[in-house]
């Protein structure tokens, strides 16, 4: 298991019968989390990654517009990158 990193908060958890986890109060503050708040789940790199939608939605358009040069569409550089993807789905 990889350490985390010096200062990070972390917990260990485990999975119950029923495939739940109970993530802890202090996680949970530090996260913003508070009982109702709408998550996202993933898997990124083999890590199930939980993420409130609005700070995945901050990280996305700090994403963006880190790595727009100014030149071209963004629109149509989706639009390219979903066709290859599609092209690459279509070969499999």
């Amino acid at each position: 298991m990889t350490e985390p990193e010096p200062n990070r908060l972390s917990a260990d958890l485990v999975v119950n019968q029923q495939g739940r986890v109970t993530i802890p109060a202090q996680i949970r503050r530090e996260a913003g989390i508070e009982a109702g708040t709408p998550l996202v789940v993933y898997v990124e790199d083999g890590r199930v990654v939980l993420e409130t939608r609005e700070r995945l939605a901050q990280r996305i358009r700090r994403e963006i517009a880190d790595s727009w040069t100014g030149e071209g569409s963004v629109v149509d550089e989706l639009i390219a990158d979903r066709r290859a993807e599609a092209a690459r789905e279509d070969r499999s």
